[in-house]
């Protein structure tokens, strides 16, 4: 592997040198007013990303799993029931998580390439009317199938039924690089990390939580410690942590923060479709599908590209690494070996795109699929080259 190369996993993402330079910072005494003056600020920041003006924003020191942990520990009790779909690895091991902290879990089993169905959700929640469920998991994008979900319709689904429960949301690929939106969807908890859209080394939980979500911490009962966002409060309140902080990536995070916001949120989710349409460009011109199931619902951060029928698809992964010092990501789970994976999200241009797209159809020719070099790249060079002379020409 190169370090020369720009990756094309879905996180980690490329860090700019404007970050690695914010983390590479000297040591501060973390219970001293200038640890403040990054906690704070990046705490706000995050809120923006959020688009919320009234979300808690809680940071640990982990990763989107710890704040999938966060979520589940600080709002339930044992044998509690939630609600979720599986439709992918990650929305697989968020209720594998659940199981393991002794909830009950009303699956929804959906084919991997699928979205959330939202009008079964509403179906269930319809039926509950003990309202046993007390807690609706979606996953935004899932990560292993490039596939997004919509959240504004699974927040109606609540609403139209009339349910209280709680909605958690997994945006751990999809925040700080596609439109979430924390206040307007009604979402109680959201979930993310360091490593994708923020740009950002892992070592980040970031999760937000409504006024209902905080309510719920007074009863949940499952056991927290670590993850205890009452104590991470009373730690904000006296401007610190209860415990040792992360502080250089805290500081990233408030830089990468200011990155998104001076970019402008609406400007970062036009450059990631803009991105993720060239690399989908390409993936037709191949002759390839996508393993998301319709155009609804392809992601922008992420694709997952199906490859023929009894060819490993492991294999374009293993040789980009082995031969061309290229990451890629390989399939998962029910779809491993069926897929490979271009992530396009975080620090990405168009440029950087074209060389992904060009190492990737060499490894195909090399390992002896029927495709035609520079197919991919012609196809997604012309969609760019829209793209960029319609943005100059508006700028002129």
């Amino acid at each position: 592997m190169s370090f020369q190369n720009p990756v094309f996993i879905p996180g980690p993402t490329n860090i700019p040198d404007r970050l690695r330079k914010a983390c590479d910072m000297p040591t501060i005494d973390h219970r001293s007013s200038l640890f403040a003056d990054l906690l704070h600020p990046a705490r706000e920041g995050v809120r923006e990303i959020l688009k919320s003006k009234t979300a808690e924003v809680f940071i640990f020191p982990s990763t989107g799993t710890g704040g999938w942990e966060t979520a589940l520990t600080n709002t339930l009790s044992a044998g509690d029931t939630v609600l979720a779909a599986r439709n992918g690895m990650f929305s697989h091991r968020w209720i594998d998580m659940c199981t393991r902290h002794g909830l009950k879990v009303d699956i929804v089993e959906t084919p991997w390439g699928h979205g959330i169905s939202a009008q079964r959700y509403k179906e269930i929640l319809a039926r509950d009317t003990d309202y046993k469920i007390k807690a609706v998991l979606a996953t935004h994008n899932e990560t292993a199938t490039g596939v997004v979900s919509n959240i504004s319709a699974i927040r109606n689904a609540l609403d139209e039924t009339g349910h209280p429960a709680l909605l958690f949301v997994d945006g751990v690929s999809s925040i700080g690089s596609m439109d979430f939106r924390f206040d307007d969807w009604g979402v109680d908890v959201a979930v993310t990390g360091s490593q994708k859209g923020f740009m950002l080394p892992a070592g980040l939980a970031i999760v937000g939580f409504s006024g209902k979500a905080l309510a719920a911490t007074e009863t949940a009962g499952l056991p927290r410690t670590f993850f205890d966002i009452r104590d991470m409060a009373a730690g904000y309140a006296n401007n610190g942590y209860p415990y040792t902080p992360a502080v250089g990536l805290l500081n990233g995070l408030n830089e990468s923060c200011q990155m998104l916001l001076d970019e402008g949120l609406d400007n970062v989710f036009a450059r990631h479709h803009r991105i993720a349409e060239g690399v989908r460009r390409a993936v037709h011109a191949w002759g390839f599908d996508l393993c998301a199931a319709s155009v609804d619902l392809y992601s922008d951060t992420v694709s997952a590209i199906r490859t023929p029928d009894g060819f490993n698809a492991t294999q374009i992964v293993t040789h980009a690494a082995d031969v061309y010092g290229t990451a890629f990501g390989v399939g998962l789970g029910d779809v491993a070996g069926k897929v490979f994976r271009i992530g396009h999200l975080g620090s990405m241009t168009d440029v950087m795109a074209l060389s992904g797209i060009a190492t990737a159809e060499m490894c195909m020719a090399d390992l002896g699929l029927d495709i035609e070099l520079g197919a991919g790249v012609a196809a997604a060079q012309a969609f760019y080259r829209q793209g960029q002379t319609a943005t100059h020409k508006k700028a002129a």
